[in-house]
Order: C-alpha cells, then sequence, then structure tokens
C-alpha cells in the first residue's frame, strides 16, 4: 500500500478502515471459538485414532441424565449466591465507611485495591496454607475465637471446605465491590441529603430513602460485572480443593476442565463449556432487564 493510500484512508469519511481490524479480532478471539465449541459438542475425541467422531446429540443427552454435572451446578449456584452476597453488603459497609475523609483512609483505600493485581491462583495458593489446620494463621485464629475445632481441616471436611475456598474469593473480590461503590458514592449530589438534615432524618432513613435508590444502577452493574465472573470460578477451588472433599466443591468450570484435558472428552467438555453460557447469557439478560442496567 502506498504512502498516498495510507493518507486517503486515514482521511477518509467512511468508517470502515477503522472498524475492520476490530471486527476481525473479534471474529478471532470470540465468534470462531464460539462456532468450534459449538461444532465439538457434537463430536467426541477418539484416543485410539487420534481424531474426531461425530456423535449427534449424544453429548446434550449425556448431560441432561449427568446427576455428576446437576450437583456441580447446584454447588456453583451456592458459591454464587453466598459469595455475591457478602460482597454486596461488605462492599457497601466499607464503602459507605471510606466515603468519610478520615486520617489514613486514603492510604487505606489503596491497600485495599492491591489484592485485585494478585492472580487468584496465587490467592488460593495463600489461602491454602493460611488455613491449614496445623500451621495456618487463618485457622488458628478462628481457633481462638471458638468458630472452628483446631483440630478440624477446614478443606478437607466436606461441611466446611466450600466456606474456606469462599473466604479466599471475599477477601479478593470485596475491595473491587468497594471501589466500584465508593465512586458511587462520590458521585451523588450533596442538595437531597442537607435537606433530609434539615429535616430531621437519621443517618439510616438517608441510606434507605437517599443512598439507595440513587445507588441502584450503581449497584446493578456491580452485581452483573461480579455475578458473571463468580458464576465461572475456577482457579481457587483447583488450587484449593480440586474439588473435593468428595464433590463438596466441585463446580461446573472444574468438570468441564476435569473431562477435557484429565478424561480427553473434548465433546463433552466442550457441551458443558457451551452450557454454561447459555445460563450465563439468559441470567445476565433477565438481570439487565429487570434491573434496567444502562452502560
Amino acid at each position: 500500500m502506498s504512502i498516498a493510500q495510507v493518507k486517503r484512508i486515514a482521511i477518509s469519511d467512511s468508517p470502515w478502515p477503522w472498524l475492520l481490524p476490530l471486527i476481525a479480532l473479534l471474529v478471532v478471539f470470540t465468534i470462531y471459538p464460539f462456532i468450534y465449541n459449538v461444532w465439538l459438542s457434537f463430536h467426541e475425541f477418539v484416543p485410539k485414532s487420534r481424531g474426531l467422531k461425530f456423535v449427534g446429540v449424544d453429548n446434550w443427552i449425556q448431560l441432561w441424565n449427568d446427576s455428576r454435572f446437576w450437583g456441580a451446578l447446584g454447588v456453583t449456584f451456592l458459591y454464587f449466591a453466598v459469595a455475591l452476597t457478602i460482597e454486596i453488603v461488605l462492599g457497601m459497609a466499607i464503602a459507605l465507611l471510606l466515603d468519610a475523609e478520615l486520617p489514613g483512609f486514603g492510604m487505606l483505600r489503596a491497600v485495599l485495591s492491591m489484592t485485585l493485581v494478585i492472580p487468584p491462583a496465587i490467592a488460593g495458593m495463600m489461602f491454602l496454607l493460611m488455613e491449614d489446620s496445623q500451621f495456618g494463621a487463618l485457622s488458628y485464629l478462628l481457633g481462638l475465637v471458638g468458630l472452628l475445632d483446631k483440630a478440624t481441616p477446614m478443606l478437607a471436611t466436606s461441611s466446611l471446605a466450600l466456606v474456606g475456598v469462599l473466604i479466599a474469593e471475599v477477601w479478593q473480590w470485596t475491595p473491587f465491590m468497594v471501589l466500584i461503590f465508593l465512586a458511587g458514592l462520590r458521585s451523588l449530589p450533596a442538595e437531597p441529603y442537607e435537606a433530609a438534615m434539615i429535616d430531621g432524618a437519621s443517618s439510616l432513613q438517608m441510606f434507605r430513602r437517599l443512598t439507595l435508590p440513587m445507588m441502584s444502577r450503581v449497584i446493578a452493574v456491580a452485581v452483573l460485572l461480579r455475578g458473571i465472573d463468580l458464576f465461572r470460578v475456577f482457579d481457587y477451588v483447583f488450587v484449593m480443593t480440586s474439588g473435593g472433599p468428595g464433590t463438596a466443591t466441585y463446580t461446573v468450570s472444574l468438570y468441564a476442565w476435569q473431562q477435557t484435558f484429565s478424561f480427553l472428552k473434548w465433546g463433552y467438555g466442550a457441551t458443558l463449556s457451551l452450557t454454561s453460557l447459555i445460563i450465563v447469557m439468559v441470567m445476565a439478560n433477565m438481570f439487565i432487564r429487570v434491573a434496567k442496567v444502562r452502560w
């Protein structure tokens, strides 16, 4: 391409020269993998011939009758609901606290954001050590306040393993909610609060009648972003429990990974991934309509 042609493209009024690179990236990194995943879900890898065999809808029928998948889906929904609830409530409480301009809070906001730069797998390794029943600091502290028997290995106990994973999740991602809520709080107008104070409204009344309604759009966006991320949880579970003990922490993402890479059932792994994607898309669209989220 000559220099004159490049100049003509640069000053052209047509949007296509600028849109084409973005469209190409979208096709390569999003549309093609999605179509390939759909195609793969109707095939299965045969190790003996080292090739793919067309199996029709067998993978989808297997999914419907797979009790382990439904169990993993239940664990995923439980993880999703508990983590999202705690992160919203805790994130809002901390954001309200940090919204006050007290000495040292600026540094505290910077420290909180540091958790976001740690890879989830590393955070999982940290809490794997901290929750060790013999030398873990967190297990020791929980034992001191009577919340955990010192001899009980949290991550090896069926009733506590998911709690142990959730602690790592909440520790790392609550600051994300704090930053979003804090930005929302800082953008609220001061006039309604001044009028409410003149009328003698309490802090709780101002929070319920003013802060929550005006923050509803910000909360909805935060819930949408974290909700999508929570549903595909993999790192913490893989590092801390590998789905155990038994199937106590077995999520859909971990099940799809295991079927694809451990058992070499590429087609069934693609089916599990697509099902997870469909569930997330349906839930996200329903939430966007109900909460009237606007970008």
